[in-house]
Protein backbone atom coordinates (compact mmCIF):
# COMPACT_ATOMS: atom_id res chain seq x y z
CA UNK A 1 0.00 0.00 0.00
CA UNK A 2 2.86 2.36 0.82
CA UNK A 3 4.29 1.16 -2.27
CA UNK A 4 1.25 2.59 -4.28
CA UNK A 5 1.32 5.74 -2.62
CA UNK A 6 4.63 6.43 -3.63
CA UNK A 7 4.09 5.64 -6.98
CA UNK A 8 0.73 7.55 -7.11
CA UNK A 9 2.64 10.88 -5.63
CA UNK A 10 5.93 10.20 -7.90
CA UNK A 11 3.24 10.18 -10.62
CA UNK A 12 1.37 13.35 -9.84
CA UNK A 13 4.51 15.13 -9.33
CA UNK A 14 5.63 14.12 -12.38
CA UNK A 15 1.40 15.48 -14.21
CA UNK A 16 2.27 18.63 -12.17
CA UNK A 17 5.84 19.45 -13.35
CA UNK A 18 4.78 18.68 -16.88
CA UNK A 19 1.60 21.12 -16.48
CA UNK A 20 3.99 23.69 -15.23
CA UNK A 21 5.95 23.35 -18.24
CA UNK A 22 3.21 23.32 -20.61
CA UNK A 23 2.35 26.35 -18.58
CA UNK A 24 5.70 28.34 -19.12
CA UNK A 25 6.21 27.16 -22.37
CA UNK A 26 2.35 28.24 -23.33
CA UNK A 27 3.59 32.21 -21.71
CA UNK A 28 7.17 32.16 -23.71
CA UNK A 29 5.29 31.29 -26.82
CA UNK A 30 2.85 34.01 -26.30
CA UNK A 31 5.39 36.26 -25.63
CA UNK A 32 7.29 35.17 -29.12
CA UNK A 33 3.83 35.88 -30.61
CA UNK A 34 3.35 39.72 -29.25
CA UNK A 35 7.61 40.20 -30.33
CA UNK A 36 6.66 39.09 -33.68
CA UNK A 37 3.73 41.21 -33.83
CA UNK A 38 6.29 44.13 -33.09
CA UNK A 39 8.65 43.26 -35.51
CA UNK A 40 6.16 43.01 -38.33
CA UNK A 41 4.62 46.73 -37.46
CA UNK A 42 8.38 47.69 -37.40
CA UNK A 43 8.65 45.83 -41.05
CA UNK A 44 5.98 47.63 -41.98
CA UNK A 45 6.50 51.11 -41.24
CA UNK A 46 9.68 50.71 -42.34
CA UNK A 47 8.73 49.81 -45.92
CA UNK A 48 6.13 52.53 -46.44
CA UNK A 49 9.11 54.89 -45.00
CA UNK A 50 11.33 53.80 -47.95
CA UNK A 51 8.57 54.54 -50.53
CA UNK A 52 7.43 57.59 -48.96
CA UNK A 53 11.17 59.03 -48.82
CA UNK A 54 12.45 57.62 -51.96
CA UNK A 55 9.14 60.09 -53.63
CA UNK A 56 9.71 63.18 -51.32
CA UNK A 57 13.15 62.71 -52.34
CA UNK A 58 12.57 62.80 -55.94
CA UNK A 59 10.11 65.20 -55.44
CA UNK A 60 12.15 67.60 -54.12
CA UNK A 61 15.47 66.89 -56.60
CA UNK A 62 12.76 67.59 -59.48
CA UNK A 63 11.62 71.24 -57.40
CA UNK A 64 15.68 71.91 -57.51
CA UNK A 65 15.64 71.25 -61.72
CA UNK A 66 13.05 73.14 -61.63
CA UNK A 67 14.49 76.35 -59.83
CA UNK A 68 17.97 75.15 -61.31
CA UNK A 69 16.08 76.08 -65.04
CA UNK A 70 14.56 78.98 -63.85
CA UNK A 71 17.78 80.20 -62.29
CA UNK A 72 19.34 79.65 -65.62
CA UNK A 73 16.84 81.40 -67.67
CA UNK A 74 17.12 84.52 -65.65
CA UNK A 75 20.60 84.19 -66.19
CA UNK A 76 20.85 84.32 -69.66
CA UNK A 77 17.79 87.14 -69.81
CA UNK A 78 20.04 89.29 -67.71
CA UNK A 79 23.41 88.57 -70.24
CA UNK A 80 21.63 89.28 -73.44
CA UNK A 81 20.48 92.43 -71.83
CA UNK A 82 23.87 93.32 -70.96
CA UNK A 83 25.19 92.71 -74.61
CA UNK A 84 22.49 95.27 -75.75
CA UNK A 85 23.86 97.67 -73.68
CA UNK A 86 27.41 97.08 -74.35
CA UNK A 87 26.64 97.08 -78.20
CA UNK A 88 24.60 99.67 -78.17
CA UNK A 89 26.18 103.02 -76.18
CA UNK A 90 23.46 105.11 -78.02
CA UNK A 91 20.41 104.12 -76.31
CA UNK A 92 18.64 106.92 -74.22
CA UNK A 93 19.39 107.67 -71.20
CA UNK A 94 15.78 106.52 -69.92
CA UNK A 95 16.07 103.03 -71.80
CA UNK A 96 19.40 102.65 -70.35
CA UNK A 97 18.58 102.80 -67.04
CA UNK A 98 15.08 100.75 -67.83
CA UNK A 99 17.40 97.75 -68.91
CA UNK A 100 20.17 98.10 -66.06
CA UNK A 101 17.23 98.54 -63.54
CA UNK A 102 15.69 94.92 -65.43
CA UNK A 103 19.35 93.08 -65.44
CA UNK A 104 19.83 94.11 -62.27
CA UNK A 105 16.43 92.46 -61.09
CA UNK A 106 17.07 89.10 -63.20
CA UNK A 107 20.31 88.85 -61.20
CA UNK A 108 18.72 89.21 -57.71
CA UNK A 109 16.14 86.63 -58.96
CA UNK A 110 18.74 84.17 -60.09
CA UNK A 111 21.24 84.88 -56.42
CA UNK A 112 17.47 84.52 -54.49
CA UNK A 113 16.68 80.90 -56.41
CA UNK A 114 20.26 79.75 -55.25
CA UNK A 115 19.33 80.68 -51.44
CA UNK A 116 15.86 81.21 -50.01
CA UNK A 117 15.74 80.18 -46.34
CA UNK A 118 12.83 80.68 -44.43
CA UNK A 119 12.05 83.25 -42.98
CA UNK A 120 10.64 81.71 -40.23
CA UNK A 121 13.66 79.87 -39.50
CA UNK A 122 16.85 80.93 -41.57
CA UNK A 123 18.99 79.23 -39.97
CA UNK A 124 17.83 75.89 -40.87
CA UNK A 125 18.91 74.63 -44.13
CA UNK A 126 16.06 71.62 -43.82
CA UNK A 127 13.38 74.81 -44.71
CA UNK A 128 13.11 77.27 -47.51
CA UNK A 129 12.99 76.75 -50.97
CA UNK A 130 16.16 77.84 -52.31
CA UNK A 131 18.84 75.44 -54.52
CA UNK A 132 20.72 75.55 -51.48
CA UNK A 133 18.12 74.47 -49.10
CA UNK A 134 16.31 72.04 -51.60
CA UNK A 135 19.44 70.10 -51.77
CA UNK A 136 20.53 69.83 -48.33
CA UNK A 137 16.34 68.61 -47.80
CA UNK A 138 16.76 65.93 -50.90
CA UNK A 139 19.76 65.00 -49.38
CA UNK A 140 18.32 64.61 -45.52
CA UNK A 141 15.00 62.45 -47.08
CA UNK A 142 17.45 60.23 -48.62
CA UNK A 143 19.34 59.58 -45.72
CA UNK A 144 16.45 58.66 -43.99
CA UNK A 145 15.06 56.52 -47.26
CA UNK A 146 18.77 54.57 -46.76
CA UNK A 147 18.44 54.06 -42.59
CA UNK A 148 14.88 52.38 -43.67
CA UNK A 149 16.59 50.14 -46.22
CA UNK A 150 19.65 48.94 -43.50
CA UNK A 151 16.95 48.38 -41.10
CA UNK A 152 14.39 46.75 -43.01
CA UNK A 153 16.32 43.14 -43.65
CA UNK A 154 16.72 42.48 -39.75
CA UNK A 155 12.85 42.93 -39.29
CA UNK A 156 12.25 40.72 -42.31
CA UNK A 157 14.42 37.96 -40.30
CA UNK A 158 13.76 39.04 -36.74
CA UNK A 159 10.06 37.59 -38.28
CA UNK A 160 11.39 34.51 -39.58
CA UNK A 161 12.86 33.39 -36.69
CA UNK A 162 9.95 34.78 -34.46
CA UNK A 163 7.88 32.54 -36.71
CA UNK A 164 10.44 29.62 -36.41
CA UNK A 165 10.53 29.96 -32.57
CA UNK A 166 6.91 30.00 -31.99
CA UNK A 167 6.17 26.94 -34.41
CA UNK A 168 8.76 24.82 -32.19
CA UNK A 169 7.73 26.35 -29.01
CA UNK A 170 3.87 25.20 -29.77
CA UNK A 171 5.42 21.89 -30.71
CA UNK A 172 7.33 21.43 -27.50
CA UNK A 173 3.66 21.99 -25.17
CA UNK A 174 2.51 19.10 -27.42
CA UNK A 175 5.75 17.01 -27.11
CA UNK A 176 6.38 18.22 -23.61
CA UNK A 177 9.90 18.14 -24.77
CA UNK A 178 12.29 21.12 -22.62
CA UNK A 179 15.28 20.87 -25.68
CA UNK A 180 12.78 21.85 -28.21
CA UNK A 181 11.30 24.34 -26.16
CA UNK A 182 14.88 25.78 -25.68
CA UNK A 183 15.43 25.44 -28.99
CA UNK A 184 12.53 27.52 -29.64
CA UNK A 185 13.49 30.20 -26.99
CA UNK A 186 17.51 30.54 -28.73
CA UNK A 187 15.85 30.99 -31.98
CA UNK A 188 13.60 33.79 -29.86
CA UNK A 189 16.21 35.52 -28.84
CA UNK A 190 18.52 35.57 -31.93
CA UNK A 191 15.01 37.29 -33.01
CA UNK A 192 15.06 39.50 -30.19
CA UNK A 193 18.50 40.97 -31.27
CA UNK A 194 17.82 41.63 -34.90
CA UNK A 195 14.25 43.45 -33.89
CA UNK A 196 16.37 45.77 -31.33
CA UNK A 197 19.23 46.44 -34.44
CA UNK A 198 16.45 47.04 -36.82
CA UNK A 199 14.60 49.79 -34.42
CA UNK A 200 17.82 51.39 -32.40
CA UNK A 201 21.35 50.36 -34.22
CA UNK A 202 20.39 49.72 -37.87
CA UNK A 203 23.63 47.66 -38.40
CA UNK A 204 23.13 46.85 -42.26
CA UNK A 205 22.15 43.07 -42.83
CA UNK A 206 22.05 41.43 -46.29
CA UNK A 207 18.62 41.22 -47.80
CA UNK A 208 18.65 37.29 -49.32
Amino acid sequence: MEAADKVREAVEEVRVENEHFRRRAAVAVGVLAMLLAIAGLAGDKTSRDIVNNNILASDTWAFFQAKNIRQASYQLAADQLEVTLASQPGLPAGTRAAIQNRVASYRATAARYESEPDPADPTNPLKGAGKKELTAQARALEEKRDHAERQLPSFEYAQGLFQLGIVVGSVSIVAGSRPLLGFGLVLGAAATALLVNGLWFGIPLPLV
